[in-house]
């Protein structure tokens, strides 16, 4: 994909308007803007010593009811020396389900992505993924909610620098909303979405190895436990932090433990 076309789709997506789209093709969505401490991509320390990220484009858009939709992702990083690093990644997907009134029913959601680098040529770090993810919301009667997602990996040039980028995710994982009853009178009760997830790493993402070997062994990489929660600030806005620690598993891929926390303002349109 172009430059041009990415940046001419950013520009067309930004001056139409969220409002407009939502008013006019029953479009809606959630503009998102977020700070992470750390910025972690499966698995991977992207930002080398600890640096975080600041993400403030980030669009989901739900298109009008038919399941598929569309994310925009602006991300750079905080500190200096990431210069060449600021991403613009693309996600286009279509969610829907099967089985409703079964024990076994079973939502998914298939979505291809392009992670463009902006200041850098295509053939240099520009990669793509397709993905398919599937849960299973009433499988378990206590509310836990089985998940697996697999996702392939390549270049988005035939002549990449990063031909060693390709490869396979196999991610097995649980969630589970947890209830916290009104502490308060004016607070209401708060629902705290907690997660689980086992990743297996079959020699994806091996531009982002530590110290920048280029190989990545295939192997369970990485363990990664989660906790968020929304705080509705009323008209529309929403308040949401999260904490995340990733117990590390294989060293091609992060020779450390991480932990870092998400703050994200968001606005439902």
């Amino acid at each position: 994909m172009k430059k041009e076309a990415i940046l001419l789709t950013v520009v067309i997506l930004f001056s139409i308007g969220p409002l407009a789209l939502a008013q006019e093709g029953g479009i809606t969505g959630t503009y998102e803007i977020n700070y992470s401490s750390r910025y972690i991509w499966r698995g991977f320390d992207v930002y080398e010593d600890n640096h975080s990220a600041f993400r403030p484009v980030s669009l989901d858009l739900d298109l009008c009811n038919t399941g598929f939709g569309l994310k925009v992702f602006w991300t750079r990083a905080t500190g200096s020396g990431f210069e060449n690093t600021e991403e613009m990644d693309f996600t286009l997907y279509y969610d829907n389900k099967i089985y409703e009134d079964e024990i076994y029913a079973t939502n998914y959601r298939v979505a291809w992505g392009h992670y463009d680098f902006m200041d850098e040529p295509s053939s240099a770090k520009d990669f793509e993924e397709f993905l398919v993810s599937l849960s299973w919301p009433q499988l378990c009667p206590v509310g836990f909610v089985p998940r697996y997602t697999i996702v392939a990996l390549w270049p988005s040039e035939g002549e990449s620098d990063i031909n060693g980028n390709a490869g396979w995710l196999h991610i097995l994982g649980v969630g589970y909303d947890l209830t916290v009853p009104e502490l308060i009178p004016e607070l209401p009760e708060q629902v705290v979405h907690l997660s689980a997830d086992l990743v297996y790493n079959g020699g994806a993402g091996a531009a982002y190895a530590p110290g920048g070997n280029g190989t990545v062994d295939h192997d369970w990489s990485h363990f990664v436990f989660g906790a968020s929660t929304d705080f509705d600030l009323g008209n529309n806005l929403a308040f949401a932090p999260g904490i995340y620690h990733q117990a590390s598993m294989e060293d091609s891929v992060n020779s450390s433990d991480e932990t870092w926390v998400s703050l994200s303002l968001k606005y439902k349109f």
